[in-house]
């Protein structure tokens, strides 16, 4: 039997609040589900610290929740509050005890031990010691034991010990023994309950108990980015790595440190816990950050934040912000933001924002925003905005904004377009701005296809893409059903669509065309000049007519049987510019538009 009610206010600190229970061999999280309900708030704990299944009774009548909780779950666990959260852990274990000690020798002393887990009394492997003033470290090993030498010249000291997923500890010893020691961690709360699948039924009150929703309990998170990368991975060590991880909190500052490769350095094993002003790496390094100037023979590879000057033959990581110049013959990466020049060899990737410029030989990746200049032999990639310029040699790919220049070789991209794309072809969601290339794609833009006549062909085709601002024309004619009089026609040109009312609106338009009349060998050219105006007759149809004007050259002296030659308007002159090369004429145009 299951019966909870809530009497208190909310407002008062929940391990206060008091409700109505009667609890008769049922389920244990079945129990502690229905009291975060009734209570409204959540429970979180680590899963193998209970019996979770096990039965429990509650006697018929009002308790708080610490009283209820105490007569569930015995005098072995703590309870603390965190927002509207409780915290079940158990009560731990005394955290550090000397199990023996004995006097220094030659002002040295050897502090050994075990690391143990101090809920459930397990040892610990990988945890880090570290004594954080002369930067002296250790990490023990499977079975949990640990060994660090320390100077005893020194009345007091402290050693750290920290292990991802548990609470960081320190001790002071006197550094005058010899000491073996046994210090207990405390678990960080990583996992939450779990609500049964069982329906509730209501109280003898009729007070409806809801189920719990565990989907929001929050996850303790860890910054791990450095050491997850393939990089790290490469060129790390597994202590080195579980070093970092394990020490998030402690840096400390010097003016210079050296390095031939990591954790061969003048700091050690700690060297990724230090920020220095100066760094200069041999082969590599693995610092905690860099202030002032760093270079690396092969490699560089920051924890924190980089400034001013950062070099290296082959590749940069930075787990922080970069600040300044950053140039590697290969690759640079920055793990959050880039102010300044970035300058990679191949390639450059920044996953949050830059502001600046970043020039690469094949390609430059961004996570967020771009203020400044994306160079690159190949592509540029960037998923926020972009205030600024890319150029490319072959393409350019904007996840959002462009407010700016795109320019590649092939192909440029963008969601939404406010300034200018210069490609072969470009492609935008959206466009309040220019593309000009062979192809301009619009997906929620100008589409038109055109079908028309003119004064010179008597049949044409072509398709219109882009903004109303500015789209571009692929178009095609010929002259059908002339047998003496063929003549084909293909060409590219550029419009405009300006709006007079609703329902009318005019299209100044330029476009050259080839002409073929028998013989690949000539140079026939088509430049023409077109006035159209357009009248809606619904939302997908548009009538239009217009004048326009051709200036038509032709090299091809000699004329192919069935085809037209010259190819030009039978009313025009000629000799108009007094070239035989050159005529022109005012003509016109009507057809209908598609879409």
């Amino acid at each position: 039997m299951l019966c909870f009610i809530a009497f208190n206010s909310f407002s008062q600190n929940i391990l206060n609040r008091e409700i109505y229970a009667n609890i008769r061999q049922q389920r244990l999280d079945d129990a502690l589900a229905i009291i975060s309900n009734s209570a409204e708030f959540n429970f979180s704990y680590s899963s193998n610290i209970i019996k979770r299944d096990s039965l429990v009774n509650l006697t018929a009548g009002y308790y708080t929740i610490r009283e209820a909780l105490t007569q569930l779950l015995g005098s072995g666990y703590e309870y603390k509050e965190s927002g509207n959260y409780i915290i079940l852990r158990l009560v731990a274990i005394k955290l550090t005890s000397i199990v023996q000690q004995s006097p220094g020798t030659d002002n040295n002393i050897v502090i050994t031990g075990y690391i143990v887990n101090g809920e459930t009394g397990e040892k610990i492997s990988n945890a880090s010691i570290y004594e954080p003033l002369h930067l002296v470290s250790s990490l023990s090993d499977a079975q949990g034991k640990f060994s660090i030498k320390l100077k005893s010249r020194h009345r007091s000291a402290s050693l750290s010990v920290s292990k991802d997923f548990f609470e960081d500890t320190t001790v002071t010893i006197r550094p005058a023994y010899n000491m073996q020691l046994e210090i207990a961690l405390i678990p960080v709360v990583n996992a939450n309950i779990q609500s049964t699948s069982s329906i509730y039924q209501t109280t003898g009150d009729g007070l409806e108990i809801p189920r719990l929703d565990t989907g929001n309990i929050p996850d303790i998170e860890r910054q791990r980015a450095v050491e997850q990368t393939r990089l790290a991975r490469l060129f790390l060590t597994a202590k080195q790595k579980a070093q970092s991880l394990n020490i998030r909190d402690f840096f400390t500052e010097k003016s210079i440190q050296v390095s031939i490769v990591p954790g061969l350095s003048t700091n050690g094993n700690m060297s990724s816990q230090v920020i220095s002003k100066f760094s200069f790496n041999v082969l590599g390094g693995y610092t905690g950050g860099v202030e002032v100037a760093e270079l690396g023979g092969i490699f560089n590879i920051n924890r924190k934040n980089t400034q001013f000057v950062q070099a290296a033959g082959v590749f940069n990581l930075t787990g922080g912000n970069a600040k300044g110049v950053q140039v590697a013959g290969v690759h640079n990466t920055v793990l959050q933001q880039m102010n300044g020049i970035q300058v990679g060899g191949v390639s450059n990737h920044v996953k949050s924002n830059v502001t600046g410029a970043q020039i690469a030989g094949v390609s430059n990746i961004t996570g967020h925003d771009v203020n400044g200049l994306q160079l690159a032999g190949v592509s540029n990639h960037n998923k926020g905005r972009l205030k600024g310029m890319q150029l490319s040699g072959v393409g350019n790919f904007n996840k959002k904004e462009v407010d700016g220049i795109q320019l590649s070789g092939i192909v440029n991209y963008t969601r939404k377009l406010n300034g200018v794309q210069i490609g072969l072809i470009n492609i935008t969601d959206s466009s309040d701005g220019y593309s000009i290339g062979l192809i301009n794609i619009v997906l929620k833009g100008y589409h038109k296809l055109s079908i028309y006549t003119n004064e010179t062909t008597n049949m044409n085709i072509a398709f219109k893409t882009g903004s109303s601002k500015l789209y571009s024309i692929l178009q095609a004619g010929t002259n059908a059903g002339n047998k003496n009089g063929k003549l084909y026609t293909a060409g590219y040109g550029l419009g405009t669509d300006i709006k007079l009312l609703p329902w009318l609106s005019v299209s100044p338009e330029l476009s050259a065309s080839l002409a073929y009349l028998g013989e690949w060998e000539y140079t026939n050219l088509l430049n023409r000049f077109n006035l159209q105006f357009n009248a809606g007759i619904g939302k997908k149809i548009s009538l239009f007519a217009g004048p326009a004007f051709t200036l038509y050259y032709s090299n091809q002296t000699a004329a192919v049987d069935g085809y037209k030659n010259p190819a030009i308007y039978s009313a025009a002159k000629r000799n108009m510019f007094n070239n035989n090369r050159l005529s022109g004429w005012i003509g016109w145009n009507a057809g209908i538009n598609l879409f």
